[in-house]
């Protein structure tokens, strides 16, 4: 049996609710040393994450402002996550294909109980797959460059279990599940 991600993740990542202001995002993200924050509600449920990427993209590059927009609004639209019992090896194939540094790590109700990132990963294993992987996560996708093809609006949680086959989706706007 694999490497599990509970092994190799960041525990307890700070976090951020949807409420909180692009330039508090950006200021604790300066503090903590991060390039994403995850997004939860009271409850610690991941609701959606914010990338410094999505800070100066949507909202500096858009003229929002900071100290009155909520993360929420320029959060990415669709988040991947994993759960601690999940096999790294499956973890690392969805970070390539999604091209995403950093998974958040949830349990139960999408609770947030940790962070799985490239750094995580290299820490922890040192043969050429991880070398492979990081290349895939960072490489440009293929295909043409269409303007125009990502929706500005809805977005989601994807949440996938590999183990499980199970699916779910969030709207980081509304907090609610859809199939």
């Amino acid at each position: 049996m694999g490497t599990k991600i509970a092994e190799v993740m960041t525990e307890r990542p700070r976090a951020i609710m949807r409420q909180t202001t692009i330039r508090e995002a950006a200021q604790l993200m300066d503090e903590e040393d991060v390039g994403s924050l995850p997004i939860v509600d009271e409850s610690t449920r991941l609701v959606g994450i914010v990338t410094d990427r999505d800070i100066a993209i949507r909202a500096v590059g858009r003229g929002l402002d900071a100290d009155k927009t909520n993360v929420v609004d320029i959060a990415s639209a669709e988040v991947y996550a994993v759960t601690p019992d999940d096999d790294l090896d499956d973890a690392l194939q969805t970070m390539a294909q999604a091209q995403e540094r950093r998974v958040p790590v949830v349990v139960r109700e999408n609770e947030l109980v940790g962070i799985v990132s490239q750094a995580d990963v290299a820490r922890v294993t040192k043969d050429k797959t991880t070398g492979d992987v990081v290349e895939a996560i960072s490489s440009p996708p293929r295909g043409p460059r269409i303007a125009g093809e990502q929706s500005a609006g809805g977005g989601s949680v994807r949440t996938e279990s590999p183990s499980e086959g199970d699916e779910r989706m969030r709207d980081p706007r509304q907090g609610e599940f859809r199939s």
